[in-house]
């Protein structure tokens, strides 16, 4: 059993009931008893924890005890090989939390003495050079303007570009996303800073690469939540998860998530601390002036568009909010299509088939029904030229290794892959109808009825959008909607936008006409508009079977 103070103080003011946190952070907390605080072969290095916290105290402000909670685990390390227990570090809180200050204290103090590694290079990463700075400028401004100047001046040397320890060669230096040029390097940390702009893991696997080779590396990823779904960022959440559920023993990440649990707490400013734990009582001058300018901005949401709603519950509340007049589905609702697909086998099945774009996707699956619930099992396929000369943002090879969907050569997508796999599912599951738009129906339908396909085409295909809208959004409101374990489908339900015309009526276009692709959702919808008829017959066929 290990004890550190400031983590005990910190997990008793909550037992206490003295702060709110979120559910993520009570679960850290049952993770730490259950896996991390029980074990004998791990320590606190308590001389460091204190020596980082009076240098940040000296030199740039005074931590507050969730910040003393955090770092304890920075510089906890296993006794055989002397090496830290958490790599990465996932900080994930609301705008305002202080995540950059207490990055700002951690990359000064590995760079100082009391660290005692040299040649330990720190960059910071981000999007824009705006951002990298952020971390970057508060220790330079530390170093050149504070009531500390003439010490730190002694000891580092801040220039534009880096600002480096005279003596042992360690130094902090901010670098944008730009992983081309980074392949031989030898960093003792890498800062991620607001990750909920990365769009895949591309430039983490680059910097992380160069990690290993300097002693006592940690990687540590900071952010708020973003407007970007199916991310980089959506898959740290996920990867987070797992580690505070106890899923990912081995996995070397501290999760650390401080959100709001549901919307409604919005409304309770007390709630407001499990997003922005700055709130936590007592709150120093700098949370009070914050708190301040957060409540105000908050009641003037009453005059404003719902878009500056959905951006302050995002930002500010760290609760990733949908704009229900442009998107299909929240994030909860998609999310919430990942459950287990029943036994279909031999059940009715409607086809549905989007293959109007065959120079890069097309899409197609069958629609069940099981009791109240809509499944869609579906698979999509995208040329590999296409691939080469698109940068797509997404994982298209690991989603073909999970037999997602198939890469083709060939100039386009050839009918015969379609055909194959409807005739495939055949054997299988009871499906005799196809539904497709008209677009290539002269290619579609020969090649369809040859293979003894009924082929039913939709002359309209927007006019359907708005007929079948209020039943798509019912039943993924309701949770009626079954994928499966398919993030493919999942991300190209995320890419759909929900156009509402001046006549009222809603028609599904996409986000991002050549990246955010969704084939796999508009041949769900083509499959929809047949599905009830299809039913309802196989329903009165088995019916006229029984005998009464």
């Amino acid at each position: 059993m290990i004890e550190n103070k400031h983590v005990t103080y910190y997990m008793n003011q909550y037992e206490a009931g003295e702060i709110k946190v979120s559910s993520y952070v009570v679960l850290l907390f049952n993770y730490l008893k259950e896996h991390i605080l029980n074990r004998d072969d791990i320590y606190f290095n308590t001389e460091e924890h204190e020596n980082y916290i009076k240098f940040t105290k000296k030199n740039l402000f005074p931590l507050e005890p969730f910040q003393k909670f955090i770092t304890a685990f920075v510089f906890l390390y296993y006794k055989d090989g002397d090496h830290p227990v958490f790599e990465q570090f996932f900080l994930y809180k609301a705008r305002g939390a202080g995540k950059n200050g207490l990055i700002s204290s951690l990359c000064l103090f590995f760079i100082s003495p009391l660290h005692g590694i040299d040649k330990y290079v720190i960059p910071i990463v981000a999007n824009s050079e705006k951002q990298a700075k952020t971390s970057f400028n508060e220790i330079y401004e530390a170093i050149e303007s504070s009531s500390r100047s003439q010490v730190l001046k002694a000891i580092f040397k801040a220039r534009g570009s880096d600002i480096t320890n005279k003596q042992n060669g360690s130094l902090v230096e901010y670098e944008t996303s730009n992983p081309k040029s980074k392949d031989t390097r030898r960093d003792g940390a890498v800062i991620y800073d607001e990750v909920h702009e990365y769009e895949d893991s591309e430039i983490v696997d680059v910097f992380s690469s160069g990690l290993g080779k300097v002693r006592n590396s940690r990687e540590f990823f900071i952010t708020t939540d973003g407007f970007r779904r199916g991310g980089f960022l959506d898959d740290m959440k996920e990867r987070a998860i797992n580690v505070l559920h106890g899923e990912a023993p081995e996995d070397p990440m501290f999760p650390f998530m401080a959100t709001l649990d549901s919307d409604d707490e919005m409304e309770d400013y007390s709630c407001w601390q499990k997003a922005n734990p700055m709130f936590h009582e007592p709150m120093n001058d700098y949370a009070q002036n914050l708190f301040r300018k957060v409540k105000s901005q908050y009641i003037a949401l009453g005059n404003s568009k719902p878009s500056a709603r959905i951006r302050f519950m995002t930002k500010r509340m760290n609760r990733p909010a949908t704009d229900l007049t442009t998107s299909v589905a929240t994030i909860e609702e998609i999310k919430a299509t990942n459950r287990p697909m029943p036994d279909l086998e031999q059940q009715p099945a409607v086809g549905g088939l989007d293959y109007a774009s065959v120079r890069d996707f097309a899409s197609a699956g069958l629609t069940f029904k099981d009791g109240e619930d809509y499944i869609w099992k579906t698979h999509s396929f995208v040329r590999r030229e296409f691939l080469q000369n698109v940068n797509i943002k997404a994982p298209i090879d690991e989603w073909e290794k999970q037999g997602l969907l198939t890469i083709v050569d060939g100039p386009v997508i050839s009918m015969d892959h379609v055909v194959d796999w409807f005739v495939k599912m055949r054997e299988t599951y009871g499906v005799d109808r196809i539904v497709v738009d008209m677009f290539r129906l002269d290619l579609v339908k020969p090649a369809l009825e040859a293979a003894g396909f009924d082929v039913r085409y939709i002359r309209n295909p927007k006019a359907i959008h708005s007929q079948l809208s209020q039943t798509v959004e019912t039943l993924f409101a309701e949770r009626k909607i079954i994928f499966g374990d398919n993030p493919l489908m999942r991300w190209m339900t995320n890419n759909v936008y929900v156009h509402i015309k001046k006549d009222g009526n809603k028609e599904y276009l996409k986000k991002d006409e050549v990246r955010r692709k969704t084939d796999g959702f508009q041949a769900f919808i083509y499959s929809l508009w047949e599905a009830n008829e299809v039913f309802e017959e196989a329903q009165d066929f088995y019916l006229d079977e029984i005998v009464f």
